[in-house]
């Protein structure tokens, strides 16, 4: 019986879609998919849902607040949730990284949400410091058992909590934490650093976007570092300076960082301090320019790079933004282009879940058809393997890498 011990079962029914796609393995159950309901249920609660034939179907969490009524954790023969179950679901998750990184990256995603099965959470490792984030109120009541088991089972020196802007008020009122708060190890007199591929970075983990750093960008950053040997680089929306800091090691003569934050700015200067061992990187100029990455571009026209990294915040939260955010894109990527030098480099990227792959491919290879120059596809790229997924919703990265002669 798929039920916590001690615990009456909070019952639901489906409807036939909903109970298709369940089947199929997609994780949520939307609230005016319940056809039926034994009785209200709590945050957090586990939810039993049968079919038409009053066979086991899924179990998961339940969230009344949320259009997401129920997110999935088991779909198929029932099993036992206790902590058990919990602590193989954890070895489960963290066996898949296993052999993905060696020494020289100890930064990368440990839990990936639905995708591995943790429904709106996420655990990320920055070397001997981990970050769980939430983003449900559904995992508030069982927040102690998880954080003690990820404690005792992975032996971090440190662990920070981070919770979705949505939940941080019933967090406060519910098991009074905060955004931020460490809750184990000592106090933070400086943000932690970490490996990627050997460069060390700083992560803001305690009040940086994401968990600290954009983990999920690590594959195509390490493909700027393959092309820019010799050029002159762009980097718009820079964050932190990844792209430009690969680049540099890459053997760049010059990298731009472009974005609108000092914060952000700062953050690169230090990443770049942090690597000036390396002898590509500290003959690297670096330059930075705090501006609106649109504006700039608009009104910058005689200035040209041998290779543009585009990978701007995302331009559509809900669905009604979409064909603005194509748009935008579209626009964005013509920016790009026409500061381009000959046999130049464009990478653009989106994290736009609402907008699908193909749809940005399409609106940059429009902007690149539009410009009257000449241009090769080298590659696109998806989700890095870390942050596999697998459910439609899921799939939000992607870019694509252009040659113009």
């Amino acid at each position: 019986m798929t039920v916590e011990k001690n615990k009456s079962r909070l019952r639901l029914r489906v409807t036939a879609v909903a109970e298709t796609q369940l089947r199929g393995g997609h994780p949520w159950v939307y609230g005016d998919s319940i056809r039926e309901q034994n009785r209200d249920g709590a945050p957090g609660e586990l939810a039993v849902i049968y079919d038409r034939k009053d066979a086991f179907l899924a179990v998961g969490l339940f969230d009344p607040q949320s259009p997401i009524r129920v997110r999935v954790l088991h779909a198929g023969k029932p099993q036992t949730i206790d902590a058990a179950w919990w602590s193989a679901r954890l070895t489960q998750a963290v066996g898949r990284r296993r052999d993905l990184f060696d020494e020289l990256t100890n930064g990368y995603r440990l839990i990936n949400g639905e995708s591995d099965g943790w429904p709106g959470l996420v655990l990320d490792r920055y070397d001997q410091t981990l970050v769980l984030k939430l983003y449900t109120a559904a995992w508030l009541p069982r927040f102690g058992e998880i954080s003690d088991l990820i404690r005792a089972q992975l032996e971090p020196e440190r662990l920070v909590l981070r919770l979705s802007r949505n939940i941080q008020a019933a967090a406060r009122k519910e098991i009074s934490v905060e955004d931020g708060q460490i809750l184990y190890g000592d106090r933070l007199e400086a943000c932690p650093t970490f490996l990627e591929s050997g460069l060390r970075f700083e992560a803001d983990v305690c009040h940086g976007q994401k968990t600290g750093f954009f983990l999920d960008q690590r594959e195509n950053r390490r493909a700027v570092e393959s092309l820019a040997n010799g050029r002159s680089v762009l980097n718009a929306f820079s964050f932190s300076g990844g792209f430009s800091l690969y680049a540099a090691r890459g053997g760049a003569a010059s990298v731009t960082d472009l974005d609108i934050s000092a914060h952000a700015l700062a953050s690169a200067k230090r990443n770049f301090a942090l690597n000036q061992s390396n002898t590509s990187v500290a003959r690297c100029r670096h330059e930075m320019v705090q501006a609106d990455a649109f504006d700039w571009l608009t009104g910058n026209g005689r200035r040209t790079f041998d290779l543009i990294v585009l990978d701007p915040p995302s331009f559509a939260k809900r669905e009604a933004e979409r064909s603005g955010a194509i748009r935008a894109y579209e626009r964005l990527a013509a920016l790009g282009i026409q500061h381009l030098a000959r046999d130049g480099i464009l990478l653009a990227c989106s994290c736009s879940a609402h907008v699908t792959a193909e749809e940005f491919f399409e609106a940059v290879r429009r902007s690149a058809g539009n410009s009257g120059r000449n241009f090769q596809e080298i590659q696109t790229t998806r989700h890095a393997p870390d942050h596999t997924a697998t459910f439609k919703e899921a799939e939000y990265l992607k870019a694509i890498y252009l040659r113009f002669s």
